[in-house]
């Protein structure tokens, strides 16, 4: 979208963009210089370089098996991220090569994470409750060094 106004337009479309019932592309941040997508209905992390253009490049699936994923933040300048999953009341950490753990849960006290961000060696996890319609909160945890 302009920021000086007018309409705005489709910078990348394709079925890895898609829904697959409920919501596709979700959350959003731009890392390294790339354009990185969660897809909530596909379980995906994906991400699409930008040319020098600033026309979008190939989608890429960088994470699979990430269903309900909502949003995400990077830990630091590599590709390492931390992974909101809202119905499973979940945080997963995802490394460069697609694998991932869960890192957190109900336990710690997530009721429906839905968004997060990362300020040096600290994670803010924003939870809805809007399943679990319980406690929504603002969780802050500690990331380890290394991750």
């Amino acid at each position: 979208m302009p920021t000086t106004g007018g309409p705005a337009t489709r910078w990348a479309t394709g079925p890895k963009l898609a829904s697959e019932g409920f919501l596709g592309a979700n959350g959003i941040k731009v890392h390294n210089g790339d354009v990185w997508v969660t897809n909530l209905d596909k379980g995906t992390v994906l991400r699409i370089p930008v040319s020098r253009h600033e026309t979008a490049g190939p989608v890429e699936t960088r994470a699979t098996g990430l269903v309900d994923i909502d949003d995400f933040a990077f830990t630091g300048s590599g590709d390492t991220l931390l992974a909101a999953i809202n119905a499973d009341n979940k945080i997963a950490l995802v490394k460069p090569d697609g694998g991932h753990k869960t890192v957190l849960t109900g336990t710690d006290g997530l009721e429906n994470p839905t968004s997060l961000a990362v300020r040096g060696a600290t994670a803010y996890i924003a939870s809805g409750a809007y399943f679990t319609d319980n406690d929504p909160n603002l969780l802050a945890a500690r990331i380890p060094h290394g991750k």
